[in-house]
Formats: C-alpha cells, sequence, structure tokens
C-alpha cells in the first residue's frame, strides 16, 4: 500500500521542516521533497510527502485535505506510483503532417 501523498496548493513561503512538522502530527515523516522551479529555484506551490506506514499517510489525508493553512486550503491526494506509464522523454519526433499532405506555404494563412 502507499505511503506517499501529493500535497498542493501550498503557501510558497513554506519550506520543507515547516511541512515535515505539519504533517508529523500524523505519524512518522520519512521524506518531504518540495518541488521547485528549475530555473528559479522557488517553491511551485506543491511537495511530496512519505510517511512510514500507510495508516499514517491516510490519517493526513483524512485529516488535513480541505483544510486552511496559511491562507490556502491544502490539497491532498495519494501520490501516483513512479512507475506509472509516461511518454517518453526526449526532444521533437516526428513533426510531420499525419497524413503526409503538402505543408502550407509561409504566406499561405489558411492551414485548413
Amino acid at each position: 500500500m502507499n505511503s506517499k501523498l501529493y500535497v498542493g496548493n501550498l503557501s510558497f513561503e513554506m519550506t520543507e521542516d515547516e511541512v515535515k512538522e505539519l504533517f508529523g502530527t500524523y505519524g512518522e515523516v520519512t521524506e518531504v521533497k518540495m518541488i521547485t522551479d528549475r530555473y528559479t529555484g522557488r517553491p511551485r506551490g506543491f511537495a511530496f510527502v512519505s510517511f512510514a506506514t500507510p495508516e499514517a499517510a491516510g490519517a493526513a489525508l483524512e485529516g488535513l485535505n480541505g483544510q486552511p493553512h496559511r491562507g490556502r486550503n491544502l490539497a491532498i491526494d495519494w501520490a501516483r506510483s513512479e512507475t506509472r506509464d509516461r511518454k517518453p522523454e526526449g526532444g521533437g519526433g516526428n513533426r510531420s503532417f499525419g497524413d503526409r499532405r503538402e505543408r502550407p506555404s509561409r504566406d499561405n494563412k489558411s492551414f485548413r
């Protein structure tokens, strides 16, 4: 059973320690991963919280989901499995038109 939660709608000023303290009242928190913007390093307003037991995670979900914290209502759900089907990463791929028709010229504004 899953013991990791997705926590959304966090205040942008919250730190990992504050999230751990908030969720620690429901059981032992083993990890907090705050998601940050890759360019600015600022928090994006959501995190993943892992618990020692699924029961503790369930208690936190029931106790905190929808509750106001720092002027925002927390949005909590079970985190998706990291092994879920994902689209392959990488660049562009085939950018041609599916039926191989001729591409419209730049001066032709109608793209059908």
